[in-house]
This record gives C-alpha cells, structure tokens and sequence, in this order.
C-alpha cells in the first residue's frame, strides 16, 4: 500500500542516501496538509539526534507555534527508534505510519515497544507495513554499495 504522504517520505529517504546519510525519511502531516518533510541528517549536522523524525517534530513544532502536535499524523520510512519514539510520545503525535520493520533499533514493534511501556504517556495509533517493500529495498541497497562499492 502506498499514499502520497509515504512517497513524500521516501522521496527524503532516497535524498538523504544521495547525501551519505542513512536513507530515512519522514513527513508530518496535519489536516491533510504536509506540514514539514525531513530525511536524516545526522553526518550534515554532526548531531546524533538529527533523525528524519526528530527534524520533522521541530520544523513541525516551528512552523505551527506549538510544542505539541496533537492531530498531526507522521511517515517514516523505518520504524523509529527508541529516541524517536519519545519524541513522538511527547509531541502527541496522532497516528504514525511507517514502513519497513527495524528489528534491531526499532522500538514501536521491536525492541523496547516504547508505547507499550507503562511510563508512556501518549501512544498514536500505529500502522506499519506502508510501502514496506519500497523502503527496505532503499536501505538495503545503500548498505550493500557501502559494503560492496563497484
């Protein structure tokens, strides 16, 4: 299954890898509206926090003058990981959407399953598997030309 909003966030992702970053992307949508789009940018700023979901909260967050997002929906290429999970958490995101499984540093569906921890205190609706395909591929194939350059 693929939408706009998803194309918009792999379009980061594809972005992101032509720059040297992890190819992760992310949208933030509100009212039917993308509100920011980011992908990682972690090498760019030397900043570890510099995921593509950290950056779409703040230029979200920016942009509508509020520190929480209650409403808004987001897409990510990957499943986030724990530091973006409380961030979602805390931003009251609505829904997210995300696409391929991370069983190693995802933390909504693998790992620490953040959301479904008693300490959460905000938990959006997940919904996973949204251009799965499209997105893992993204990311295994920029690995494999970093482990096997031609």
């Amino acid at each position: 299954m693929t939408n706009r909003f998803m194309e918009i966030a792999l379009a980061e992702a594809r972005a992101a890898a032509a720059r040297g970053e992890v190819p992760v992307g992310a949208v933030l949508v509100l009212d039917g509206a993308v509100v920011a789009r980011a992908g990682n940018r972690t090498r760019a700023d030397n900043d570890v926090t510099a995921h593509a979901e950290i950056a779409v909260i703040r230029e979200g967050a920016e942009k509508l003058g509020r520190e929480r997002l209650s409403g808004a929906d987001l897409y990510v290429t990957l499943e986030p990981c724990t530091m973006c999970a409380a961030a979602i958490s805390f931003a009251r995101i609505r829904r997210l959407y995300y696409g391929a499984e991370d069983p190693k540093g995802g933390a909504v569906d693998n790992g620490v399953r953040f959301f479904s921890q008693a300490t959460c205190h905000h938990a959006p609706d997940v919904y996973s598997g949204i251009s799965e395909a499209e997105a893992a591929d993204i990311l295994r194939t920029f690995f494999r030309e970093r482990r096997d350059p031609q």
